[in-house]
């Protein structure tokens, strides 16, 4: 385990202040505001850690509200919906500054038995054959605005190996492409003996720490195949202005972060503003793990 993943571990260790009230800190950002990744899995370890630890999220449905900032700590107060038999339902409210930067409900479920089938895997290189960020980054450090962006890339995934299966959106700036991109990920380590925090009550949770870390990165790309369908490169090279909406994604399988995991992701449409990214998370042997959906602001900018 790097530094990183280590730092990262400790974003998601949240500190309880309060029965069913957690703060949590922030990290640096490649952009000047609280990276929402960050801040939906925090909320999902704030609420996980009321609820059982024999029930893992199934679902999670979230708006970004305002941009958190990144100087200021961040208050997650969960509120108890519902404890079923089968299903568990928490709604977490993110503020800071006195204000709601993030909304998030979730719903948790005991293992069930049920029908079963599922999408093929789409076909992608092994993970081992792609470039790292570190190798691929400085190709295209002529391309970014800022001379700092490379570097500020390069730290905010050091906690995650994400390896892109073609070009990045800035990477092919100016060229229209089929509206869908492919990544590898796992964590930049093992996971072993790592928890996201115990439930009350429970014992060390580290499928909740699994999903949540794969929250974390859901976030980073979803929206590359609306910036490739018009030959944009994103906001680092100055051609857009973005951020993320709202999010919604559904666990179905079990899956490890510090595994490969293929993140398979397209755009159905763009329009007044927005741009919709859907994505499938697959386990290296094929086994359809985490649906996604994010709508997101996609502006160009004028003189």
């Amino acid at each position: 385990m790097n530094d990183a993943l280590r730092s990262l571990l400790d974003l998601l260790d949240l500190e309880r202040i309060e029965q069913d009230i957690f703060r949590g800190i922030s990290r640096a950002s490649v952009v000047p505001r609280v990276f929402g990744g960050q801040v939906a899995a925090q909320a999902l370890v704030a609420a996980g850690r009321t609820v059982p630890a024999d029930r893992p999220p199934h679902s999670l449905h979230a708006y970004f509200l305002r941009p958190g900032d990144p100087g200021a700590p961040i208050v997650y107060t969960v509120d108890r919906i519902r404890d079923g038999r089968s299903f568990t339902t928490r709604r977490v409210v993110a503020v800071q500054h006195g204000q709601p930067i993030f909304h998030l409900s979730a719903s948790f479920q005991i293992h069930e038995e049920g029908l079963e089938h599922q999408e093929p895997m789409p076909k992608a290189p092994d993970p081992l054959t792609l470039p790292t960020a570190a190798e691929m980054l400085p190709r295209y450090a002529d391309r970014f605005v800022d001379p700092g962006v490379t570097q500020r890339l390069l730290d905010s995934r050091a906690a995650v190996d994400l390896r892109y299966v073609d070009a990045p959106p800035y990477g092919t700036v100016g060229e229209v492409r089929e509206p869908r991109s492919q990544v590898w990920f796992r964590t930049n380590g093992s996971l072993d003996g790592a928890t996201a925090g115990a439930a009350d009550g429970a014992g060390p949770a580290r499928p909740l720490l699994d999903i949540c870390l794969v929250t974390y990165v859901s976030d980073m790309t979803l929206l590359d195949s609306v910036l490739l369908a018009h030959g944009r490169g994103g906001w680092a090279v100055g051609d857009v202005v973005g951020a993320s909406l709202d999010h919604a994604m559904w666990f179905h399988r079990p899956l490890c972060a510090d595994d490969w995991l293929l993140y398979d992701q397209e755009s159905p449409t763009a329009q007044g503003g927005r741009g919709l990214g859907k994505g499938r998370i697959f386990t290296a042997d094929g086994q359809l793990a985490v649906s996604v959906i994010q709508e997101g602001v996609i502006r160009v900018p004028r003189d």
